[in-house]
């Protein structure tokens, strides 16, 4: 009796320590894998799942260590990843734990409504339906990590919060000697600066051209407001601004009509916002592109003809 006691203790002891091999041992996995355990999966659907996608050799072994365990009454759903040679303990660790994966999206600075849903909306890790006022400027460009199956609208809705708590932060550090009457103002003036530059040293000295326009009453004379009227944000223009469309009866038409524009024409970035609040000391009134993605900044209209017309010469090469 003794003599088969201690076979059964012997065969007890190899059986747990092949358990412990199994469990700790690199796993079949030869590259990163994505797997979905959606909720209400049964421990055996969710070991049979993880088998037939390769990440683990022994189910069996796996629902019985979750079940001794008490990791199968933890086990969460959510998009997990997986890296190659994963062990069958560390899987069970990481479904436990809930450690799902995060997926990014990035919503670019100067993107409109329009293309932000349209963002959103294609993002197939997503889940419902985006949607957004016609209001242009309530979104911070950012790039935003949600697990799969996040509502498009819980972006959205972040993207709103880091929006209005970006302009409260730039309003209270605002030059006070701004032309500008609120943090509306404030963002419609950063959505043009936005729109005219992406070379993040110039959005100081874009800021200024605007600014000093508004002090001195002249019209703001800039191109993206005219597309803006244009499209209303919903498409590209697909060409470059002829001379008729400058004269376009719209608002937004800052060649027709003096100030800011009744809303923001984009949403812009934390540095066109932040530019838009503390604008470089220029005396600065006219900029034109130089060909090759910057600005060229003058004080007067004499200087800002000759720059025009290096402007032109170099895109007519």
């Amino acid at each position: 009796m003794k003599k088969f006691l201690g076979i059964c203790t012997v065969v007890g002891i190899l059986i747990l320590l092949q358990i412990y091999f199994w469990c700790v041992q690199a796993g079949p996995l030869t590259q990163t894998a994505f797997i979905r355990v959606e909720k209400g999966t049964s421990l055996n659907m969710m070991a049979d799942g993880l088998k037939r996608e390769g990440i683990i050799s022994h189910p069996f072994v796996f629902k019985v260590i979750a079940r001794f365990s008490g990791l199968s009454q933890k086990l969460r759903a959510g998009e997990y990843k997986f890296e190659p040679e994963i062990s069958l303990w560390n899987v069970m660790q990481k479904i436990a734990k809930g450690d799902v994966f995060y997926r990014k999206i990035t919503l670019a600075e100067g993107l409109t409504n329009a293309e932000i849903v349209q963002l959103l909306n294609d993002n197939p890790y997503l889940n419902g339906e985006a949607v957004l006022n016609d209001v242009q400027g309530s979104i911070l460009p950012e790039t935003y990590t949600f697990p799969f199956g996040t509502d498009r609208q819980k972006i959205i809705r972040e993207a709103q919060a880091d929006m209005q708590k970006t302009l409260d932060e730039a309003w209270n550090v605002r030059d006070l000697t701004l032309p500008i009457k609120n943090k509306q103002e404030l963002l419609i003036l950063a959505s043009i600066i936005e729109k005219e530059t992406g070379v993040p040293e110039e959005r100081p000295l874009v800021a200024s051209v605007f600014v000093n326009r508004l002090k001195k009453g002249m019209k703001l004379q800039t191109d993206p407001t005219v597309i803006f009227a244009l499209t209303q944000g919903k498409s590209d223009l697909g060409r470059t601004l002829k001379r008729k469309d400058l004269q376009v009866d719209s608002p937004y038409n800052t060649y027709k009509y003096y100030g800011l524009p009744p809303e923001p024409i984009c949403n812009p970035g934390k540095d066109a916002i932040f530019a838009a609040a503390q604008p470089a000391e220029t005396d600065y009134l006219f900029f034109v592109a130089t060909g090759d993605g910057g600005h060229n900044f003058s004080k007067s209209l004499s200087e800002h003809n000759k720059n025009v017309k290096s402007w032109v010469k170099k895109i007519s090469k």
